[in-house]
C-alpha cells in the first residue's frame, strides 16, 4: 500500500507539473494516431534533446529545427508498420482494429507527459483512480517503449500501480526485471545480465583477465559497469581501472584528458566500454585526441554497430573493436513501407507557426524530409531496434488474441482491463518470422547476441559476425579466424598483469589483485592443483611429487623381497649355516664320547648348536612383506637364541679357567659349584634373563608392521617398528654384556692346555660380531631405507657364523682332520705339559 500511495503522490505532482506549465494547443500530426476498437501507445524519440538546467517544470517541446533522430523515426514506423500488418491480417485479430497514440519522448519530461497522457481518460487530461486501480480505464491498454533505461523505469513506475502493460524495445537494465518494482515491465531486447555475461565469457575466451571498463553516466551504464565488475571478479577477471563518462562530457574536456591518462596508465590491452551511443562518441572523439591506440575495445549493444559511433573521425586507428550486439534481423516489408511513406502526399503535417508550437510532442516537421535515400546509413543498430519494436507490438497482439478468445475465427469485443491483457502477454509463446518470442518471469525474452568485430579492410567501415551468445544458460560461440586483430601477425593480443605461471608453480599475490603475481615453484612433496592456483596442496601420503608438479604420483611401496639377488645371497649363506649346525650336531652325536666333544661342552653342545640353529631361523623373517607374526619373531628369536649360545660360551670359557687355575685354590667352592649345577643354572638363569627382556619388549613395545614415508620421497619402505625401541636396545645390550663376559674369560684361558685353549678363536668370534653390530647401528643411524633388513641380517648372520665358526669348525678339524689329537692320551698329554709349565713358572 505504501508504494500504491507513493505512485498516486508522483501521479498528482506529475499533473500538476506538466499539465499546468505546458501549452494546451493539440494540433498534431495525423501520423501519430489512429482510432482502434483497442489503442496501444507508442513512445519513441523522434528528436533529441539539449541538455541543459531548466527552471521550470515544463514540458519539452520536441518538434525543433536539427534535433531530427533518425533511429528514433525508424522505430517509430516499426510500430505503425506492425499495427498496419495485424489489422490486415484475418487470423491474429480478426474483427478487431488495433488503433495507436504515438509520442515523441526526446526528454525526460516528454517521456512523463506522454506517460501520463497513455493513463488519463480518453480525450481529457483526467486520470480516474479507482479504489483498485487496476479496474481503470485508460487511454491504452499498453505502452511500446521506450528506448532508455532511466525513460523506462519512469514510465513504468507510473504505469505499475494500473498494471498497464509496458514492453520496452531498447531498455536492458537488469533492474527493470524486478518484478516487485516494476511488475507490469516487459521487453523485447535481452537483459544486460545476458548481456554481461556475454562479455565475461568473451573476455574469459581470449584470456583477458587484466582490464579496464568504463561506462556512460546514467543507469545503463553505471548498471553494467557494476554487473561487469560481480561478474568479472567471479570469473577471475581483474579490473584495473574503471570509470564514469560524465552525462556532461564534451570531448577532450579536463575530465576526459583525466581519464585518458589514467585509462594509459592501468597497463590494460583490454578496454570494455558499456555505454550509450552519445557517450561512447564522446568517449572515443576523446580517445583520438589522446592518441590512446593499440587497444581491444569491447562494445556494449548500444554502440557496438552504431555508425554514430564509428564515424568518430580518426577512430579506424584505436585498435580492435569487438562487441555484443542484438541479433541482426529485418522487418520484412518495412522499408516499403517507409518509403510509400515518404513518398505519400497525402496526411502531411498541416503547418502550425513557431508561436504554436504545443507541448502534445505528436508532431515531427522532418519526418518527411527522410527521404528513402538516407535510410541506409541508419545502419544494422536501428534495423534489430526497429525489429524488437515490431516484435513488442506482435506480443500485445497475441496476448489480445488469446484475451479475445479469436482462436475460433471471430474475437469476441468486450471490455478489456490491462491488468489482464498483462497476463496473457507474459503467456505468448509465437513464432514471428522464425524467431520465437516468449517471456520469462522477470519479462525478459530469449537472449541472443551477435558477436561483431569491426572491419576496416573496405572503402568504408563495416563489421563482421563472428560468433553468437545464445541462452539462458549463455552459451558462447565465436569463430576467432574472423577476427583482424591490430597487432603484428595477427595475433591475438594479450591483456594479463603477470604471464601465466609455469606448471607446478603457484602464484603469489603482489598488490591488490589476484591477477598481478609472482611464480613460485611448489616444493617436492606438493603439487598445484589447477582449481586453485595461489597455493601449493600437498600430497597423499601414499604419492610423491618432484619440486614444480601439478599432479601427485603414486609411491613404490618396497621391502626385501625374496626373489632379490641379495636376499639370494643370504639365504644361501642362512640355510648354510643352518646345514652346518645340523651337520655339526650329527657328528658330535657320532663322536659324542670322544675327549674333543667332551672337552667342548659333551651334551651342552646340542644346546649351543640348538640356539644357534633357532636364532638363524629367525633370520627368515626379514624377507618379503612384514607381517605381525614375522615382526614379533625375527628379531626376538635371533636375541633369545644368541643369548643362549653366549650364555653357554661364557660359562663354558669360565669353568676351564676355573678348573684349570682355581680349583685347587679353592676346592670347597669348586664342589660346591659342581654338585650344585653351577654351569646349567647360570644358562638357564642367564636365558631366562634375555627371555624376559624379549617378553617385555614384544608386549610394551610391540613391533609392528610399518609403512615409512620419511626417508625417501618416492618410496614406502615396509619395515617392523622395532630398531629404535627401548626394548630391542636393551636385549642387544644385553648380549653385548654376555659378548663381553664371554671374551673376559677367554682371554683369562689364553694359557690353558693347547686342547683347551679357546682364546684365538672365540676371540675372534667375539670380534666379528662387535663388528658386525656396529655397523649395523652405524648404518641404521644415516639410512632407513629398503635394504635395512638385509644389512640387519647380515650382521645376525655374521654373529652367529662368527660363534660357529669360532667355536666348533676347529672340533670339526681335530675330528674329521686329527683323528690322532682326538685321543685320550693326546689330551693327557697336553694337559701333563701345562701342569709342567706351570710349576717351571
Amino acid at each position: 500500500m505504501s508504494l500504491l500511495a507513493a505512485h498516486l503522490v508522483s501521479l498528482q505532482v506529475s499533473l500538476s507539473c506538466c499539465w499546468a506549465l505546458s501549452c494546451h494547443d493539440t494540433e498534431k500530426s495525423a501520423d501519430f494516431s489512429l482510432p482502434g476498437d483497442y489503442l496501444l501507445a507508442g513512445l519513441f524519440p523522434l528528436h533529441s534533446d539539449c541538455p541543459g538546467v531548466r527552471r521550470q517544470p515544463t514540458v519539452t517541446l520536441c518538434d525543433r529545427p536539427n534535433r531530427f533522430n533518425g533511429h528514433g523515426y525508424h522505430l517509430f514506423q516499426a510500430m505503425r508498420f506492425g499495427i498496419e500488418e495485424i489489422n490486415n491480417s484475418t487470423t491474429l485479430l480478426p474483427n478487431v482494429t488495433l488503433g495507436y497514440q504515438l509520442y515523441d519522448v526526446c526528454s525526460e519530461s516528454a517521456n512523463v507527459y506522454a506517460t501520463l497522457n497513455v493513463l488519463s481518460v480518453l480525450g481529457t487530461h483526467h486520470i480516474e483512480v479507482q479504489a483498485n486501480p487496476a479496474l481503470s480505464s485508460p487511454a491504452a491498454l499498453a505502452v511500446i517503449g521506450p528506448d532508455t533505461t532511466s525513460h523506462a523505469a519512469t514510465t513504468a513506475g507510473l504505469l505499475s500501480p494500473f498494471l498497464v502493460p509496458l514492453v520496452s524495445y531498447e531498455a536492458s537494465s537488469v533492474t527493470l526485471g524486478v518484478k516487485r518494482h516494476y511488475p507490469s515491465f516487459l521487453r523485447t531486447i535481452p537483459s544486460d545480465e545476458y548481456q554481461v555475461e556475454t562479455m565475461v565469457l568473451l573476455l574469459r575466451r581470449f584470456g583477458w583477465v587484466w582490464i579496464s571498463v568504463v561506462g556512460s553516466d546514467g543507469d545503463y551504464g553505471q548498471l553494467g559497469v557494476q554487473a561487469l565488475e560481480e561478474q568479472a571478479t567471479q570469473q577471475g577477471i581483474c579490473i584495473a581501472f574503471k570509470d564514469i563518462i560524465p552525462f556532461s562530457a564534451r570531448p577532450g574536456d579536463a575530465r576526459m584528458q583525466s581519464m585518458m591518462r589514467h585509462l594509459a596508465r592501468a597497463g590494460t590491452t583490454v578496454v570494455v566500454v558499456f555505454s550509450n551511443r552519445r557517450l561512447a562518441r564522446v568517449f572515443f572523439e576523446s580517445a583520438v585526441l589522446a592518441s590512446l591506440t593499440a587497444k581491444v575495445w569491447i562494445a556494449s549493444e548500444d554502440w557496438a554497430i552504431s555508425r554514430h559511433v564509428s564515424d568518430v573521425p580518426g577512430i579506424q586507428g584505436i585498435g580492435t573493436v569487438l562487441g555484443v550486439a542484438i541479433q541482426q534481423r529485418l522487418v520484412p516489408g518495412l522499408q516499403e513501407f517507409e518509403e510509400a511513406y515518404v513518398q505519400a502526399a497525402e496526411g502531411a503535417p498541416r503547418p502550425c507557426s513557431r508561436s504554436s508550437w504545443c507541448s502534445s510532442n505528436q508532431l515531427c516537421r522532418e519526418c518527411r524530409a527522410f527521404t528513402a535515400e538516407r535510410m541506409p546509413a541508419l545502419g544494422a543498430f536501428s534495423m534489430s531496434s526497429a525489429y524488437n519494436a515490431y516484435r513488442a507490438v506482435y506480443a500485445v497482439a497475441h496476448g489480445l488474441h488469446q484475451l479475445l478468445g479469436c482462436a475460433s475465427g471471430a474475437c469476441s469485443k468486450g471490455r478489456v482491463y490491462p491488468w489482464q491483457l498483462l497476463e496473457q502477454i507474459r503467456k505468448v509463446n509465437f513464432l514471428l518470422h522464425e524467431d520465437t518470442v516468449v517471456f520469462n518471469d522477470n519479462g525478459d525474452p530469449l537472449s541472443s547476441y551477435d558477436i561483431i568485430a569491426w572491419d576496416w579492410s573496405g572503402s568504408k567501415w563495416n563489421f563482421r559476425v563472428i560468433g553468437s551468445s545464445t541462452g539462458p544458460p549463455v552459451q558462447l560461440d565465436v569463430n576467432k579466424t574472423k577476427i583482424r586483430w591490430h597487432g603484428k601477425d595477427n595475433q591475438v593480443p594479450e591483456s594479463v598483469c603477470s604471464s601465466d605461471c609455469l606448471e607446478g608453480h603457484q602464484r603469489v599475490i603482489v598488490g591488490f589483485h589476484h591477477c598481478c603475481f609472482e611464480c613460485v615453484p611448489c616444493e617436492a612433496g606438493t603439487f598445484l592443483n589447477k582449481s586453485d592456483q595461489h597455493s601449493c596442496q600437498p600430497c597423499g601420503k601414499e604419492e610423491w611429487a618432484p619440486a614444480g608438479s601439478e599432479t601427485c604420483f603414486p609411491r613404490t611401496v618396497v621391502f626385501l623381497t625374496w626373489r632379490e639377488p641379495i636376499s639370494w645371497g643370504l639365504l644361501a649363506a642362512n640355510t648354510l649355516l643352518l646345514l652346518l649346525v645340523t651337520g655339526t650336531a650329527g657328528l658330535f652325536a657320532w663322536h659324542l664320547d670322544t675327549p674333543v666333544v667332551r672337552s667342548a661342552g659333551g651334551r651342552l653342545c646340542f644346546f649351543m648348536l640348538g640356539s644357534l640353529a633357532g636364532g638363524s631361523c629367525g633370520l627368515y623373517g626379514f624377507f618379503g612383506e612384514p607381517t605381525l607374526p614375522t615382526c614379533l619373531l625375527r628379531q626376538g628369536l635371533f636375541a633369545f637364541g644368541f643369548a643362549i649360545f653366549l650364555s653357554c660360551l661364557t660359562i663354558r670359557s669360565f669353568q676351564l679357567v676355573f678348573i684349570f687355575k682355581f680349583s685347587a685354590k679353592v676346592p670347597t667352592f669348586y664342589h660346591a659349584w659342581v654338585q650344585n649345577h653351577g654351569p646349567g643354572l647360570f644358562v638357564v638363569l642367564s636365558s631366562t634373563a634375555q627371555l624376559l627382556i624379549c617378553l617385555t619388549w614384544l608386549a610394551v613395545w610391540t613391533p609392528l608392521p610399518t609403512r615409512e614415508y620419511q626417508r625417501f620421497p618416492q618410496l614406502v619402505v615396509l619395515d617392523c617398528t622395532e630398531a629404535n625401541s627401548p626394548g630391542f636396545m636393551l636385549a642387544f645390550a644385553y648380549n653385548g654384556l654376555l659378548s663381553i663376559s664371554a671374551f673376559a674369560c677367554s682371554y683369562l684361558g689364553k694359557d690353558l692346555p693347547e686342547n683347551y685353549n679357546e682364546a684365538k678363536c672365540v676371540t675372534f668370534s667375539l670380534l666379528l660380531n662387535f663388528v658386525s653390530w656396529i655397523a649395523f647401528f652405524t648404518t641404521a643411524s644415516v639410512y632407513q631405507g629398503k635394504y635395512l633388513p638385509a644389512v640387519n641380517v647380515l650382521a645376525a648372520l655374521s654373529s652367529l657364523s662368527g660363534g660357529f665358526s669360532g667355536y666348533f669348525l676347529p672340533k670339526w678339524y681335530v675330528i674329521l682332520c686329527r683323528p690322532d689329537l682326538n685321543s685320550t692320551e693326546h689330551f693327557q698329554a697336553s694337559i701333563q705339559e701345562y701342569t709342567r709349565r706351570c710349576r717351571s713358572t
